[in-house]
């Protein structure tokens, strides 16, 4: 998979924020992609060291519309620790 492909973008809520003084960053990755692919991808991306990854799987709300029931897609999300005096610039 290419990086690009594998990285969708950073969030930047109030959650991921926080993150930021323990140098952390949660990124929007594709479903598909393993830890390994995710740390890769931002170190060739973005410039810096990955010290690890954590991901998980955000599962989809059910969602009405009428009397038709579909479900939005399921995302995952990676907590991107970099190594210490790494930061990315993009935020």
């Amino acid at each position: 998979m290419i990086s690009h492909q594998v990285v969708k973008s950073i969030l930047g809520t109030e959650k991921s924020t926080r993150l930021g003084p323990q140098n952390k960053y949660l990124l929007l990755v594709d479903i598909n992609a393993n830890k390994l692919q995710v740390k890769r991808a931002v170190e060739e991306i973005y410039k810096v060291k990955v010290a690890g990854v954590n991901t998980f799987v955000y599962k989809g709300k059910i969602k009405r519309v009428r009397r038709q029931e579909g479900r939005t897609s399921d995302t995952k999300k990676a907590v991107v620790t970099l190594k210490q005096g790494q930061k990315l610039e993009a935020v």
